[in-house]
């Protein structure tokens, strides 16, 4: 066994596919290396935080995961700022670390594999590409 590597303890996630209409959420850890959609979180925007502290509680994740669109070539545009205001209200309300991941192409993604919540499918997605690039 190398002694000079660090053990890992494992970590669990909630993780959000911002909208301005509906929030998608799933769960995951790096235990299993697999995320799996929630719920849709459907209420008014000053009601949205009230949701998420619920399922913050319940499941007590070490960080959160917030995917943010962006153009195909990368550029930013609207909801690329709100995703990122949204992350960072999440870090300021809850103070967890928050992990941003690009999500192009997970609403297409989560559509196309039939999912019937296609918003929490979607952050399923997000997810999953966080958990597959960690170390």
């Amino acid at each position: 066994m190398n002694q000079g590597a660090a053990v890992q303890r494992p970590q669990s996630f909630l993780a959000f596919d911002f909208g301005t209409q509906r929030i998608g959420v799933a769960s995951g850890n790096t235990v299993l290396g697999h995320a799996t959609a929630l719920t849709t979180i459907a209420a008014p925007a000053d009601a949205r935080f009230e949701h998420i502290g619920r399922l913050i509680a319940e499941w007590r994740p070490d960080a959160l995961v917030v995917g943010v669109p962006v153009h195909p070539d990368g550029a930013p545009h609207d909801n690329t700022r709100r995703a990122q205001r949204f992350a960072r209200q999440l870090h300021g309300r809850f103070r967890l670390p928050v992990h941003e991941v690009d999500e192009r192409y997970s609403t297409t993604e989560a559509a196309r594999s039939g999912a019937a919540d296609v918003d929490a499918a979607s952050a399923a997605v997000i997810l999953d590409q966080y958990l597959t690039n960690l170390p």
